[in-house]
C-alpha cells in the first residue's frame, strides 16, 4: 500500500484528491496538510471531504509528518510547492505536482530538488488534456506554416494565474513543433488598431468566469478550412484521478523530473 498525503486539503483539488485516494486501490491518505493558521488544522480530512471519518487529521507543517508519506501529491501555491519540494527532497520523499504559475526561479529550484527524489510535474493530469498536447503537436507538424494558430481556455473565477498552464502548455507543444520560441512569438492581449496578424504569432485568449472547471481549445485556422483540438473538464476528479495515476506510476521511479506525458507513454509516440 502506498501512503499518500496532499496540501491543500480544504481546496477544492484537495477534497476532490481525499475522495479519489479513498476509491482507488493500492493507495491510502496517510497525511493532509493545510496552511499554518487555517481553520481546518486538527479537521478530520474524512470529513473535511465528505466521504466520512478516515481518523487522518489536517496538519499545518508538511515537515512534522514527513514520515508519514511516500508520495505528496501538491496542488497548492507557488510559493507553497517550492518549500515542499524542499522538504521531500531533503526527507526522500517522492512528489505529485499540479500547481500551476511557478516563475523561473521556483522551476528550477523543483528541477534541482528532483536530482534527490523522484517528482512528476504537469500544468494538467487529466489524461484527455495530455492526450491534446500530443495531438496539437501533431497538427502544428501537418499543418506547418500554413494556418494561424490561437489558443482559447476558460476557468472557475477563483483562478489566479493566466493565461492557465494548460494554455501554455498546449502553447508550447505548439510552438515547438513548428521550431518557434513560445516566448518570442506568444501574444496574449489584442487591442485598438494592432494591423494584419503575424503568422508566426500564437494567440492566446483568456476567460474568468463562473465555476467552469477547465474548457481548452486549439483553434488552427487556413484558408478554407479550420482545425480544432478541444477538451472540456466537468469535474475535478478527472485532475485527481490523474494524479493517483501518476503517483501510482512515480513509486517506482527512480530519481529525476518527470511529466505526465512520461507517466501515460506519450512521449514514445513519434510524429
Amino acid at each position: 500500500m502506498i501512503n499518500i498525503a496532499i496540501t491543500g486539503a480544504g481546496g477544492r483539488m484537495g477534497k476532490a484528491l481525499i475522495e479519489a485516494i479513498a476509491a482507488t486501490e493500492g493507495l491510502q491518505l496517510s497525511a493532509a496538510v493545510e496552511r499554518p493558521g487555517s481553520s481546518l488544522i486538527g479537521v478530520d480530512a474524512g470529513e473535511l471531504a465528505g466521504i466520512g471519518r478516515n481518523n487522518i487529521q489536517v496538519s499545518a507543517s508538511l515537515g512534522d509528518i514527513a514520515d508519514q508519506f511516500d508520495i505528496l501529491i501538491d496542488f497548492s501555491t507557488a510559493a507553497a510547492t517550492a518549500d515542499n519540494a524542499a522538504v521531500c527532497a531533503e526527507h526522500a520523499k517522492k512528489m505529485v505536482i499540479g500547481t500551476t504559475g511557478l516563475n523561473q526561479q521556483q522551476l528550477d529550484q523543483v528541477d534541482q530538488l528532483s536530482k534527490n527524489t523522484a517528482v512528476c510535474m504537469a500544468s494538467n493530469y487529466a489524461t484527455g488534456v495530455n492526450l491534446c498536447f500530443k495531438l496539437a503537436e501533431l497538427a502544428a507538424t501537418v499543418l506547418g506554416e500554413d494556418v494561424d494558430i490561437e489558443i482559447s481556455e476558460t476557468h472557475h473565477r477563483h483562478k489566479v494565474d493566466a493565461p492557465s498552464g494548460t494554455a501554455l502548455s498546449l502553447g508550447e507543444s505548439v510552438a515547438g513543433a513548428l521550431g518557434r520560441n513560445l516566448k518570442e512569438v506568444a501574444v496574449y492581449g489584442r487591442e485598438g488598431q494592432i494591423g494584419a496578424r503575424d503568422r508566426q504569432t500564437i494567440g492566446f485568449a483568456t476567460q474568468r468566469a463562473g465555476d467552469v472547471v477547465g474548457d481548452h481549445s486549439v483553434l488552427f485556422a487556413a484558408e478554407g478550412e479550420r482545425v480544432e483540438i478541444t477538451h472540456k473538464a466537468s469535474s475535478r476528479m478527472a485532475f485527481a484521478r490523474g494524479a493517483l495515476r501518476a503517483a501510482l506510476w512515480l513509486h517506482s521511479q527512480k530519481n529525476g523530473l518527470y511529466s505526465m506525458q512520461d507517466v501515460l507513454n506519450l512521449q514514445l509516440l513519434k510524429n
